[in-house]
């Protein structure tokens, strides 16, 4: 469990808080690209880290990112006119480039002084791998993560994101539980695979999970967090190795890919402190996405959610999860259709927005938890007493992958990640 101190320190992101100023050292996602579709579009409103904003897409194709009160009277940005690379407020005219300054002023006849300083915040933004990032930090913004989804080609690659109501610590950390796979993501108990040892693989690996709920751990730190794999018992003298990436602050990625299969990963962005955008994409290094698998994610698949327009999950809080208790008794586990989905039935199912973990009887299947909040609360309590974090300048070490292997159950974790990935940590030779 942590302290209510600690557990505080973890989840708060507003300015001035550790973890908001940790996050600030970072970019982050606050939109997809397709959000701002064509120059000139309508601007979208922005909540990040408890930061109402504005981003538009101006007519040369830039986006800014400005907070959304006009400096003379206090009127909505977002009601503005998006003309003539720039954001002209509705209510006189006064009108803001992507950088925050005023380049017009029609209602007045101002000095030179006085238009200079004229202004807006604005933070600086980038389009990566079908998101836009902004840095809200201090200073020049560092190069952007290197994360691979964002380098490979854009028919290798589909992006999406998702509303979740609760605080982003505790989706990350179901992302990063590897022992709820026995569980929350199975059929039902009466539906157990017994698979012999000639069935497909994916079928096996089912099996693998559902038999040992136990995994255990192991762990390799590397420049930007942290690997872990997760070992189940397979065939006799096998180990099932699930491994997993967390990358500081607030990026992770999926245990179960094979070599020559899709990789997924999230990253997890505060909107405030009780609710999140989940960024899933998925990416393949060695092809585009074929077709067929590509028209499974506007559905729903593996951690890319169904979505309505707004980006919400069809099936949410407000519905139940659209939960089936006879599917339940017979068919899944949790009676809810969507990885996704389950995973955000049990995260925004902890409470109140925040879980409460001064209140929690950790195991040892939550390792990986317990890992992620040292890193994490490390970080954001050094920063506070002056040490830069220096992942954030470090750019390329984000680009790394994560997945499964069969391998024999005397090799050691590094020899696995070597053989598996070719390098101990998963760094990936983009």
């Amino acid at each position: 469990m942590l302290s209510a101190d600690d557990n505080r320190a973890l989840t708060q992101t507003g300015r001035g808080t550790p973890m908001g100023e940790y996050f600030r050292r970072f970019w982050q996602p606050v939109a997809l690209s397709e959000e701002l579709a064509a120059p000139d579009s309508p601007p979208v409103r922005v909540t990040v880290m408890g930061e109402d904003l504005i981003a538009f897409r101006d007519s040369a194709g830039a986006v800014g990112l400005v907070d959304p009160r006009c400096p003379h009277r206090g009127a909505d940005l977002f009601f503005g006119r998006n003309e003539e690379c720039g954001i002209r407020c509705a209510y006189h005219g006064w009108k803001f480039d992507v950088t925050g300054r005023c380049v017009d002023l029609p209602n007045a006849t101002p000095s030179a002084a006085f238009l200079n300083t004229v202004k807006i915040t604005a933070y600086p933004t980038r389009e990566f791998g079908d998101i836009v990032w902004a840095y809200l930090g201090p200073g020049a913004p560092p190069e952007i993560h290197a994360l691979e989804f964002g380098l490979v080609p854009p028919a290798s690659r589909y992006v999406m994101k998702k509303l979740q109501y609760c605080n982003w610590a505790q989706s990350i950390e179901g992302g990063l539980d590897a022992s709820h796979f026995s569980f929350l993501h199975m059929p039902a108990p009466s539906l157990a695979s017994d698979a012999n040892p000639n069935s497909p693989a994916g079928e096996q690996r089912l099996r693998w999970i559902r038999e040992d709920p136990q995994p255990a751990f192991s762990f390799l730190d590397h420049e930007v967090g942290f690997v872990y794999g997760a070992a189940r018992r397979a065939a006799p003298g096998q180990l099932y190795w699930r491994t997993a990436q967390f990358m500081v602050p607030n990026h992770a990625t999926t245990p179960s890919t094979q070599p020559g299969e899709t990789y997924y990963g999230y990253t997890f962005v505060p909107i405030r402190d009780d609710a999140c955008w989940i960024y899933t994409y998925a990416w393949n290094p060695e092809r585009p996405i074929d077709p067929e698998e590509r028209a499974k994610f506007p559905r729903g698949y593996n951690v890319i959610p169904e979505v309505d327009a707004r980006y919400v999950p069809l099936r949410n809080r407000d519905n139940g999860y659209l939960q089936d208790r006879d599917e339940q008794k017979h068919r899944t586990f949790t009676g809810v259709r969507g990885i996704a989905e389950q995973d955000a039935m049990a995260q925004e199912g902890q409470g109140g927005g925040i879980a409460d973990r001064t209140r929690e009887h950790l195991t040892a299947g939550d390792a990986a938890i317990v890992r992620f909040r040292r890193v994490v609360l490390q970080g954001a309590k050094a920063l506070a007493v002056g040490v830069e974090p220096p992942a954030a300048s470090d750019a390329a070490a984000y680009t790394r992958r994560s997945g499964s292997a069969v391998e024999r159950d005397d090799i050691p974790f590094e020899e696995m990640m070597m053989k598996r990935f070719g390098d101990t940590t998963g760094r990936a030779n983009a």
